[in-house]
């Protein structure tokens, strides 16, 4: 950013309500950080003050004009830029957490301002080439503008200061880490008009508050302000390490307009083969499965719990799933077996699932469910959120609460049977002629009470489809993994490829015995459909 685009930016924040600053360094918080002004008061109420002062006004986007060295920088040069530890923010201060700042470039081109929250005071921090060891980025440190900010920051815990625990960096993504101290999916701010014809409206968190933790705190609130051109918002975050992380989350969003399609509590992941979905180019990798998550968890508000498995489609997929002050969903990486990824360089078996808890009702909407054809793993391609039934209007209030947890366990899990994997192939029976085109579907279930069931017990598979022909459909015993195997054919009733809803779950005795299998298939076209 130039300086002349950086006094822009203040005079536009000024008219909100926010101070513009005189550039210049202030006492340290640790021995190396420059600050800039004076510190203001500051709490959640005047957040949510200026969120709504600015969603009176017409947008206004903050210029981030680059200097051509940063626009031209590729991957390699933007990760050879590295963050000098002792300039962490906190790093002298014998505290829990420390903050380290990501620099610009590479996709990450909007400035973002950074405050230290104290003793309910902000101030804001200087960007200072010193904080950074530009290694073989390319980029000239002497040559680099005064006040060129920050792209976002990455948090550490005192239990491991090398390896940071979670990371705000890009529009309003996030991510963390539990145990295994893997990244995977991200959790967003917001999601807008994802999925529609018209281009997503991606908005952006601008401003950010770490609040300064109390000595032996084992929880970190950072505060955040989200702009866009349909809508303002004011955040908090309070973070918990632990072996599940969780993040309680707190909203409150100002329309600017009539927003057709609000994501709450989106979460974004990555899809692109397993061994229900090996249709793609892409699958003939020599690894057997390349995902960040393997399906949506869903736990209505009536209290059933869904299991819906990912796909990577030919066509953007976009599916509704309504409900009722939900208790929560999530996209989850159940599958963690080494075996069925090999990739000992990415872990895909490690990533983190994320449960998204409501701690308030939400009211009536859906979970919606977005599909999106990639055939490279370094895209995210799935994205999953809370849309309310009624749209936001220009002037309104909206708020929300929920919780994050990020994981290999997840603390809700249903108090059945869950599917613990679902493959598909050509149907028909090995050995016979087969006269017609289907498709079988293999669902394994385990857990709960299915290793006690008596040889005696009749357990039935219930199966809908929304199109088509159940055919050969059976439920028999699978020791392997103390529980039971569903298997069905399902044959289409023409030649559209329209996509059919399936359905699926244990009985015994009208008892149900095992959370709802879910999935979407896409018939392939009559000329693909070998007999």
């Amino acid at each position: 950013m130039q300086r002349r685009d950086f006094l822009r930016a203040s005079t536009v924040l000024a008219a909100a309500g926010f101070p513009a600053h005189s550039l210049f360094a202030a006492a340290t918080a640790g021995e190396q950080l420059k600050f800039l002004g004076k510190p203001q008061a500051f709490d959640l109420a005047w957040l949510k003050g200026q969120a709504r002062t600015l969603a009176a006004s017409p947008y206004r986007p903050v210029a981030n004009t680059l200097p051509d060295e940063i626009k031209k920088m590729d991957w390699d040069q933007f990760q050879a830029i590295q963050y000098r530890p002792q300039h962490a923010m906190w790093a002298n201060d014998k505290l829990r957490f420390q903050a380290k700042f990501f620099h610009l470039g590479l996709y990450f081109t909007s400035p973002v301002h950074m405050f230290e929250l104290k003793n309910g005071q902000a101030q804001e921090l200087a960007y200072d080439t010193a904080m950074f060891n530009y290694g073989k980025s390319g980029l000239h440190p002497d040559k680099l503008p005064k006040d060129l900010g920050f792209a976002g920051f990455k948090i550490n815990f005192h239990t491991d200061l090398e390896r940071d625990i979670s990371a705000f960096l890009g529009a309003s993504y996030f991510r963390a880490v539990g145990s295994d101290w893997q990244y995977g999916l991200s959790a967003r701010g917001l999601a807008i008009d994802c999925g529609m014809a018209r281009p997503e409206e991606f908005p952006n968190f601008t401003h950010f508050w770490l609040e300064r933790p109390a000595v032996d705190s084992g929880k970190l609130v950072v505060y955040a302000l989200l702009d866009s051109p349909s809508v303002s918002g004011a955040y908090r975050f309070e973070i918990e390490p632990a072996a599940t992380m969780v993040m309680k989350v707190d909203v409150a969003l100002y329309p600017r307009t009539t927003i057709e399609r609000m994501g709450v509590a989106p979460l974004t992941s990555m899809f692109q083969y397993a061994e229900n979905d090996r249709g793609m180019p892409g699958a003939n990798d020599w690894r057997p499965e390349i995902h960040d998550s393997d399906g949506l968890s869903l736990h209505r508000g009536n209290g059933e719990w869904l299991w819906r498995p990912l796909v990577n489609p030919e066509q953007l997929r976009f599916n509704v799933y309504q409900d009722e002050n939900p208790r929560g969903f999530g996209l989850l990486q159940r599958d963690r077996n080494f075996d069925h990824y090999q990739d000992d360089g990415v872990f895909y078996e490690r990533r983190p699932s994320v449960w998204v808890e409501p701690t308030s009702g939400w009211g009536k909407g859906a979970i919606q469910l977005v599909e999106i054809p990639t055939q490279d793993e370094t895209f995210d391609n799935i994205v999953c959120f809370w849309n309310p039934e009624k749209k936001p209007e220009a002037g309104e209030e909206h708020l929300f609460g929920y919780r994050l947890h990020w994981g290999s366990k997840m603390p809700f899990v249903p108090p059945l049977a869950q599917v613990v994997a679902t493959r598909t192939g050509r149907g028909g029976i090995v050995g016979q002629k087969r006269t017609a085109f289907s498709w079988r579907f293999v669902i394994d279930f385990a857990g709960d009470n299915l290793p006690l069931l008596g040889k005696d017990v009749t357990v039935l598979p219930v199966i809908s489809a929304s199109r088509g022909t159940v055919e050969i459909s059976s439920v028999r015993p699978l020791d392997a993994i103390h529980g039971l195997r569903v298997m069905f054919d399902l044959k289409p009733p023409d030649e559209s490829v329209t996509p059919i809803d399936l359905r699926v779950y244990l009985s015994a005795g009208g008892e149900v015995l095992c959370e709802t299998w879910l999935y979407q298939w896409t018939p392939p076209a009559a000329a693909k459909r070998v007999i």
